[in-house]
């Protein structure tokens, strides 16, 4: 199973959505998804686990996870208890496109997630009430339909995002040791993969370096990240392809090469299958906005 695309048009009057306080059953929860949108989760109480990029986390309650855009993640609840939760999702447009009287880097946070590969965070019990307090705003807002809404929903969002870059940037720099719920030969061929997207990575060879069967490792991969080896590496080289379009001045071609695609029919049959656009519209789109 390929990853889900949660689509969120420019074209939407106000590029952000909430879920509010939803309390979701293993069985209602998404498999792996993924979305150009960035991600806000606020963890109000019950138990469960998250995967984000190579890492499971623990959810608690007073916890926040950051996803950034073009990120592989899933939630899985507990059975028993679980999780309630908020989730904020916006545009970087929404950030990137408004400043003020001084320059500021809203989205810090999510940058230095992506940079440690740490993407859960714990809240005070004052701070989690401030966090609260601003979600609940964003929710009356959404709520009112005010004909300036759009404009209340931008300033509101601005303050939880610097409210989290006070409060959850000092732990950045902490070490996290939630990937201790992978095996360590699972946990090393995440690694692996993230590390080698320009060379082969075959099921086979995967599987001999962690010293398994084929079958074992592929039956692994699907239980705990609900997809197929195949599609997390075709997605995995997607993501690297969609920054170097914008990052870079190479040719479609190189930077397909790049990225471990051998073949030039397969990268745009494959990034048009999990983008819904040709590279060549992506870059084109992107460094319209």
């Amino acid at each position: 199973m390929e990853p889900i695309r949660k689509h969120f048009g420019n074209e939407m009057p106000f590029t952000l959505l909430l879920d509010y306080k939803e309390t979701k059953s293993p069985q209602r929860e998404l498999p792996d998804h993924q979305h150009d949108w960035y991600e806000i989760i606020y963890v109000y109480g019950g138990k469960g686990s998250f995967f984000i990029d190579q890492t499971f986390y623990e959810m608690r309650q007073g916890d926040v996870i950051v996803v950034p855009g073009n990120t592989v993640h899933r939630g899985f609840p507990d059975n028993e208890e679980p999780v309630t939760s908020s989730a904020v999702f916006f545009s970087p447009g929404l950030v990137l496109n408004h400043t003020y009287s001084e320059s500021y880097a809203y989205l810090k946070l999510f940058d230095a997630a992506k940079k440690n590969k740490q993407y859960k965070y714990t809240l005070s019990p004052e701070h989690a009430g401030i966090l609260q307090n601003d979600i609940d705003a964003i929710h009356s807002e959404r709520e009112q339909s005010h004909p300036d809404g759009g404009q209340a929903l931008t300033l509101l969002l601005h303050l939880t995002l610097l409210h989290l870059n006070r409060y959850c940037l000092p732990q950045a720099a902490e070490p996290e040791t939630s990937s201790a719920l992978l095996p360590d030969w699972f946990r090393e061929a995440l690694s692996y993969i993230n590390d080698h997207l320009d060379q082969p990575l075959e099921l086979a060879s995967l599987a001999g370096r962690a010293a398994i069967s084929p079958a074992h490792f592929s039956r692994v991969f699907k239980q705990r990240l609900g997809m197929n080896v195949t599609d997390y590496i075709a997605t995995k080289r997607i993501f690297a392809a969609k920054d170097s379009l914008l990052q870079s001045s190479g040719t479609i071609e190189q930077i397909a090469m790049a990225c471990g695609f051998e073949s030039m029919p397969h990268f745009y049959r494959t990034f048009k299958r999990i983008t819904k656009v040709t590279p060549a519209a992506y870059r084109r789109n992107s460094r319209t906005h």
